[in-house]
C-alpha cells in the first residue's frame, strides 16, 4: 500500500485504511518527505501513550510539534508555547497556567457555555434549519468561551478568528495568503495581548488573563512574553480545536441517522451524554499528531530510532486500533470504555481544556438535536489542508423540524 500521511492525503480523507494497514504490518514506519527529512510514524495506540509521556527521551522543544523542519528563527519563538516546551520548564510553566483551568474555573463557566448554545441553536431554528455549519454554528462558540476567558470584547471576536486561522491554516490556501502570513497572524496576535495585558495590571477582572498575570507559585511568576504565547495557545487551541471536533461530531451523526435519534430520544439521559461525548471525541480527532524529536539512540516496539530523528503520534490511528477498542470503526454512543487519546496520550502535555471542551460539545450538540430531528448534508464537505489540524472548512447542512 501507498503510505502518503501529508497534507494532500488530509485534505481528502482521513486515512484509516493506511492506518489500519501500519498497525498490522509496520506499526512504527519511516516516512519520507519531499524536500526535507522523513520522520518515524507511530501508529498503534499503546506506542503513542508510552512517547507521549516520556518526555525525557521524546522532545517538542528540539524540533517543535510540527512534521516539518522549521528554522532556527521559529524554533525559538515556538519554544516560548506550552506545546514546544519540555520539563522541567514546561512543567513550572503549566502550573502557574493551571490557575485558569481548575475544576471550579471550569464550572463556573458551564452556565455561560449552555446559554451561548441556546442561542446558537435559536438562531439555526431562525435560519429555517438551513446553514453552513462551520460559519454559523461550530465556530461561534469555542470562539465565544475563549474570548470570555481571555476578556476580549465581543467587537473584537472577530480579529481572533482570522489570527488563529492564519497561524493553523499555513498550508491550506483559503486561510494563508503569503508565506509570511503565519508569523504575519503571530506578531498580530501578540500586541494584541500587551494591550490586554497591561490593562489587567491596571483594571484587573474575573478572566483568566487575570489569572495568569496574577498567577504566582513559590514566588514564581510569567512573564509578559510567556503570558503572550499562552493567550496564542489559548485563541488557537481553544478555538481550532474545538469547533472541528463540534463539526466531526455533528458530521458523525448524520453518517448514523440511528444514533442521531438515539440521542434525540435521550435527551435528558445524562450518562448517554456522557459517553456520546467521548465517542465524539475518538470518532473525530481534532488534532492528527504530534511530533516529538529523539533526544538519545533508543527504540519504539523494537524499531531503532536514532537520537536527532522524528517521532510523529498519530491519535486518529491510536483511537481506532484494534488491540484497544473493540470493533474501532463502528460509532457507538454507549461505548465503555473509552480511553481515547484524542487530548494527548497522557504525559506533560494532555490537553489542560479537555474539560472545558467537553462542556462544550456536549451542550451544542444537545441544544441542536433538542431542536431538530433529523439532519442532511446539502452540499459537499470540504476539509482542511493540513497535515497537523483535522479541520472541517464547509459544511453545509440542513435540519429537520419538527
Amino acid at each position: 500500500m501507498h503510505i502518503d500521511l501529508l497534507e494532500n492525503t488530509w485534505e481528502r480523507h482521513v486515512p484509516h485504511d493506511q492506518f489500519a494497514y501500519l498497525r498490522r504490518n509496520a506499526p512504527v514506519y519511516w516516512h519520507e518527505v519531499p524536500d526535507d527529512t522523513g520522520f518515524w510514524a507511530v501508529t498503534k495506540y499503546h506506542d503513542v501513550k508510552a512517547v507521549s509521556r516520556d518526555a525525557r527521551t521524546w522532545s517538542t522543544e528540539l524540533g517543535t510539534t510540527f512534521i516539518r523542519t522549521q528554522t532556527p528563527e521559529f524554533i525559538d519563538i515556538a519554544k516560548l508555547t506550552l506545546l514546544n516546551m519540555d520539563p522541567p520548564k514546561q512543567t513550572r510553566y503549566r502550573r502557574l497556567v493551571s490557575a485558569g483551568f481548575t475544576p471550579k474555573m471550569i464550572g463556573k463557566l458551564a452556565a455561560t457555555v449552555q446559554a451561548r448554545a441556546e442561542k446558537i441553536a435559536d438562531g439555526v431554528v431562525e435560519r429555517g434549519g438551513e446553514v453552513e455549519f462551520v460559519t454559523d454554528v461550530a465556530e461561534y462558540l469555542p470562539l465565544q468561551m475563549i474570548c470570555d476567558l481571555i476578556g476580549v470584547p465581543e467587537s473584537d471576536h472577530h480579529l481572533i478568528f482570522d489570527w488563529s486561522n492564519r497561524m493553523v491554516g499555513f498550508q491550506d490556501p483559503d486561510f494563508r495568503t503569503t508565506p509570511e502570513d503565519g508569523e504575519i497572524a503571530a506578531a498580530e496576535i501578540f500586541a494584541y495581548c500587551d494591550g490586554l495585558v497591561d490593562e489587567r495590571r491596571v483594571r484587573p477582572r474575573e478572566d483568566i488573563l487575570t489569572a495568569l498575570v496574577q498567577a504566582e507559585v513559590d514566588g514564581d511568576r510569567l512573564s509578559r512574553e510567556e503570558i503572550d504565547s499562552f493567550f496564542v495557545i489559548l485563541c488557537v487551541a481553544g478555538n481550532e480545536t474545538t469547533r472541528n471536533l463540534i463539526a466531526h461530531s455533528m458530521m458523525a451523526l448524520i453518517e448514523h441517522p440511528g444514533a442521531y435519534r438515539e440521542l434525540a430520544d435521550g435527551l435528558d439521559d445524562e450518562e448517554l451524554w456522557r459517553s456520546a461525548t467521548e465517542e465524539f471525541l475518538r470518532w473525530g480527532s481534532s488534532i492528527h499528531n504530534f511530533r516529538r524529536t529523539a533526544t538519545t539512540d533508543t527504540e519504539i516496539s523494537g524499531q531503532k530510532i536514532g537520537e536527532g530523528e522524528k517521532v510523529v503520534t498519530f491519535y486518529a490511528s491510536a483511537n481506532r486500533d484494534e488491540a484497544v477498542f473493540t470493533d474501532p470503526h463502528r460509532f457507538d454512543l454507549r461505548r465503555d470504555p473509552n480511553d481515547h487519546v484524542t487530548f494527548g496520550g497522557g504525559g506533560p502535555h494532555f490537553c489542560l481544556g479537555a474539560g472545558l471542551a467537553r462542556v462544550q460539545i456536549t451542550c451544542m450538540i444537545r441544544e441542536l438535536v433538542r431542536r431538530f430531528p433529523t439532519a442532511e448534508h446539502t452540499g459537499p464537505v470540504k476539509r482542511m489542508r493540513s497535515d497537523f489540524i483535522n479541520g472541517i472548512k464547509h459544511m453545509p447542512l440542513a435540519f429537520g423540524s419538527r
